[in-house]
């Protein structure tokens, strides 16, 4: 297995710069995972494939205002910073946060930045601390709110939501890149996408035909940003993530395989929650764990049964993850049907159902 096996050409044109209106109108590849069969629909269709006694299992991490813009401090040399994940390991008051950095070579240990607000002064500063290790652009930075603020109310005074890079010039609603039953606690750097297409009203529905709803949390972070740059996915590192599966969860798993029902998780990090929580070979409750749960072909599953996905970003630990639970042949078919079908691709984009 080469990284390299992960790989397609997306055009452009396809990387989506804006949600579907509505949430559910987008389009939706179904996909059957064991003999390669795809059908083209909408995904407010998705309830024409879910059946009485399945269990959905979404997301429910609420993304912050995660991306800072500022300058360095006494100077006019712009900065960015994105905060990926506090770490109470150095200060258990949660000051010191890790970081994605820009222009790194400008922002070495004991650099300072100024982050302003709507007025000239600034409501918070970050001093680099060190850098991060395997970590591309990585830093721990300490931060300190100015004027009074606390430091949650510096972030939101300061902070933008931080759309993946390849979305350039979206203005609209930032609430659109949360998704609709996110819980009001910020903390991931990115939203889970595959989550983006439900309405509460398609949430009723399901619920209405008999299929159950629960929620995980996983904070996501690094690895959403990195595609994967070794040749042999063995030597990627995968960055921890904290995540969080409940007693209700691990109670309403174990009813639905009881009964003989599904276990479908919406988007990638749900599955990695449901996954890294099982051991002793059964699920577990997790609360505050981490996990760097590589899921590639050769892999196995023991928990989740289907897939809502988006598509993906090539050469990603993602398109590797949904290989292994689809095979790299189906996927890759797929996402060759979905290019010559004009799918829209990435965070703002389509997606597929994989059972």
């Amino acid at each position: 297995m080469r990284t390299s096996d992960f790989d397609y050409a997306l055009p452009d044109e396809l990387i989506a710069q804006s949600p579907a209106e509505p949430r559910d109108s987008c389009r939706l590849l179904v996909l059957d995972r064991t003999t390669g069969a795809i059908e083209h629909r909408h995904f407010f269709d998705i309830i024409d494939y879910l059946h009485e006694g399945d269990l959905l299992v979404a997301n429910e991490t609420r993304v912050l205002p995660a991306r800072l813009k500022g300058t360095k401090h006494a100077g006019t040399s712009s900065a960015e910073m994105l905060l990926l994940r506090r770490r109470e390991d150095e200060d258990p008051l949660g000051f010191v946060w890790e970081c994605l950095v820009s222009p790194g070579r400008r922002l070495k240990p004991g650099a300072c930045v100024d982050f302003f607000g709507a007025s000239a002064e600034p409501v918070l500063t970050g001093e680099v601390l060190s850098y991060v290790e395997d970590s591309r652009g990585g830093r721990l930075v300490r931060f300190q709110p100015q004027n009074g603020r606390t430091l949650d109310q510096a972030i939101h005074a300061a902070g933008q939501v931080p759309l993946p890079p390849y979305i350039t010039s979206y203005e609209g609603d930032p609430e659109k890149y949360q998704t609709v039953y996110a819980t009001q606690e910020e903390r991931s750097a990115a939203a889970p996408t595959a989550g983006l297409h439900f309405t509460p009203e398609l949430i009723e529905a399901l619920k209405a035909k008999g299929c159950a709803w629960q929620c995980v949390e996983l904070e996501v972070g690094l690895d959403t940003f990195r595609v994967v740059e070794e040749e042999d996915p063995e030597k990627h590192i995968m960055h921890t993530e904290r995540y969080h599966v409940s007693q209700e969860v691990v109670d309403a798993v174990r009813a639905t395989k009881e009964a003989g029902g599904r276990v479908i998780a919406v988007g990638t990090t749900a599955v990695r929650s449901l996954e890294s929580a099982w051991e002793d070979g059964e699920l577990r409750v997790k609360q505050g764990a981490t996990t760097n749960l590589f899921l590639r072909p050769g892999s196995d599953f023991h928990v989740v049964d289907a897939l809502i996905t988006n598509f993906h970003v090539p050469r990603s630990t993602l398109m590797m993850l949904v290989s292994a639970f689809a095979t790299r042949e189906h996927i890759m078919t797929a996402y060759t049907e979905a290019i010559n079908q004009h799918y829209r691709f990435l965070s703002f984009g389509d997606a597929m159902f994989i059972q």
